[in-house]
């Protein structure tokens, strides 16, 4: 998932746009233009509904060109950047573009079935790539190979309302660091009076089996074996992560009545102020205060309770298999250019605060070394949100355990729905119970390879 839902999209009405009868028109269509130059198609380019970031992308194409005069960029419009409902069908017919959108849990994926160009030989040459954070270069890496470049990153955290914790008597400069802090705190937010919610979770949509699993992150658990072959949450962790929601359910009541929410509901919700808490990466802030009604001087984070991980997601791109040595170099040209240079491309904070966009959320973070410390400090430079609600996800972050999601997970979170569902609509669910089905569902998704 991405972190602000299922698979972030510039609109829902619109994701079928793609029609398969118009997949031969995607690919690369020649490595030369008229001209002699090298040509490239890139997707994920913002459509022109989304005016603003369209103007970006177009003025950053033509950037780019006037300073690389051999090298013509095609954007190509992603609505959204990868439908799930063509990107098989487009790698499998060879038709993706030169560069093309993937997100992490796409990268191995597309690997094993021999539809990405191994771009180890040229990836070394690429401004600040050895300054992206190594568990990311990770996800494009297989077997000592590189296959592609990542774009942005998210880790999850716990955002809360600081007026709340304020109101409650709580420290809003110190947020929770342990599920048995987290569980206190709403108790004491939920006691402010009727409408008042401590903590919420999702537990449906598949999105209850997803803050399941970054929960159990939280606590040093996994979701399957380090082989991928079985299913691990039957275990303490696994226990402890229900159990502590039905307690804050049942027995604190600082859940609320209204249960099977999903992320809508929940943003919804601490929009209106009503809400202490819940599990969240920081792209969400801007939505709350944009579509929901909230203020950025109340929004806070803190790092994964727990102190034992936290689940990243990101995105990035890769090759055409059919892309020439030309193309590959070209195209790395443009990515170091447009994601992967401070102050350039979706990097630049300048042109991100003349737009009033906001700037100074604590991610994407995708470097580490000088090149971080130059995105940072040109973050700073051009805030227009109060950074200090973000430093202690920052800081606390950085020591957390980061991992993906597991293989499988969309079938994987429909399984564990059920479990978080149970806890938090049922006062008698039986938890051993629940953790053995989901155990035993989960093993025969991943038995089917």
């Amino acid at each position: 998932m991405s972190s602000s839902g299922f698979r972030r999209t510039f609109a829902t009405a619109t994701a079928t746009a793609l029609a398969l009868t118009g997949l031969a028109a995607c690919g690369s269509g020649g490595d030369s233009s008229a001209d002699g130059r090298t040509r490239i198609t890139v997707n994920c380019m913002p459509p022109k509904s989304a005016r603003i970031d369209r103007q970006n992308f177009e003025d950053d194409i033509a950037t780019f060109e006037k300073a690389h005069p051999d090298i013509d960029v095609v954007g190509r419009d992603a609505f959204p950047c990868q439908d799930p409902k063509t990107f098989d069908a487009k790698l499998a017919g060879g038709q993706m573009e030169d560069v093309f959108y993937t997100y992490f849990t796409d990268a191995k994926h597309v690997v094993d079935i021999d539809q990405a160009a191994d771009i180890t030989a040229y990836v070394k040459d690429m401004k600040g790539y050895s300054d992206i954070q190594q568990s990311l270069r990770d996800v494009y890496t297989a077997d000592g190979a590189v296959y592609g470049v990542p774009r942005t990153n998210y880790s999850m955290g716990l955002l809360y309302n600081k007026k709340l914790f304020q109101q409650a008597g709580l420290d809003p400069d110190k947020p929770p660091a342990t599920w048995e802090e987290v569980r206190a705190a709403a108790k004491r937010i939920a006691g402010l009076g009727q409408g008042y919610v401590g903590y919420a979770d999702y537990s449906a949509q598949n999105q209850g089996g997803w803050h399941f699993t970054a929960e159990m992150y939280s606590q040093g658990g996994d979701i399957v074996t380090a082989d991928g072959k079985k299913a691990s949450v039957d275990s303490p962790e696994g226990r402890a992560v229900l159990q502590n929601l039905k307690d804050m359910r049942w027995r604190d009541g600082s859940m609320g009545t209204k249960q099977l929410l999903i992320l809508n509901d929940v943003q919804q919700m601490m929009g209106s102020g009503k809400l202490g808490m819940y599990l969240s990466a920081p792209d969400n802030v801007p939505i709350l205060v944009k579509e929901k009604g909230g203020r950025y001087e109340d929004l806070a984070l803190a790092p994964m309770p727990g102190g034992k991980g936290t689940l990243i997601g990101g995105d990035g791109y890769m090759f055409n298999k059919k892309a020439s040595p030309e193309q590959i170099k070209a195209g790395l040209k443009w990515l170091e250019f447009q994601t992967n240079a401070p102050g350039s491309g979706l990097n630049d904070w300048k042109r991100a605060a003349d737009l009033k966009a906001p700037v100074g959320l604590p991610e994407p973070r995708l470097w580490s070394g000088a090149t971080d410390t130059e995105d940072q400090e040109l973050k700073k430079r051009y805030a227009n949100v109060p950074v200090e609600n973000y430093q202690a996800f920052l800081d606390g972050s950085q020591g957390l355990t980061a991992k993906l999601e597991p293989p499988k997970a969309q079938q994987i979170y429909s399984v564990l729905d059920g479990a978080v569902s149970a806890v938090l609509t049922k006062r008698d669910a039986d938890i051993d119970r629940l953790l053995k089905d989901a155990q035993g569902k989960i093993d025969g998704i991943l038995a089917r390879g």
